[in-house]
């Protein structure tokens, strides 16, 4: 559902959790995105590669540690993000629908759960970097996608 309402802007959900992560906490690095979105560190190369490739972000060697990336979104990328949060919310609504108001939120309470207990035995285990996010940039909260 997610690639039916957003199929105008050609993102996929992983190009949007890098996205959106990188508007959130800017000149943040490769390896820590990668924490911070649960991707594994060698493939999120390629998503980053297409997220330039399509003038979305940016990519800066660190002057300190050459083998350091800082990502940073464009205006483009920034204003893609905002067009794509009315998409992301029909999505939500469209998976939801068959549930009460009620139901959906025990759903969404079971799911969060059952997704930190079972974080340590993904290949790509969810990291939250406080540090990181005590950087992110003001403003509405972000939507979390992967």
């Amino acid at each position: 559902m997610f690639a039916e309402e957003t199929n105008s802007v050609g993102l996929t959900s992983v190009q949007y959790a890098a996205l959106n992560m990188i508007q959130e906490v800017p000149g943040i690095d490769q390896a820590s995105l990668s924490d911070m979105i649960a991707f594994d560190k060698t493939t999120i190369v390629k998503v980053l590669d297409r997220l330039v490739e399509k003038n979305l972000i940016t990519r800066t060697r660190s002057e300190s540690d050459r083998r350091i990336n800082h990502l940073n979104a464009t205006p483009e990328g920034a204003q893609l993000l905002k067009s794509i949060h009315p998409m992301l919310d029909r999505s939500d609504k469209r998976i939801l629908a068959p549930l009460s108001a009620e139901d959906q939120r025990k759903f969404m309470e079971m799911l969060t759960q059952l997704v930190q207990v079972n974080n340590v035995y993904s290949r790509a285990p969810l990291a939250v970097r406080e540090d990181l996010l005590a950087r992110a940039t003001p403003g509405p909260k972000s939507r979390k996608r992967a």
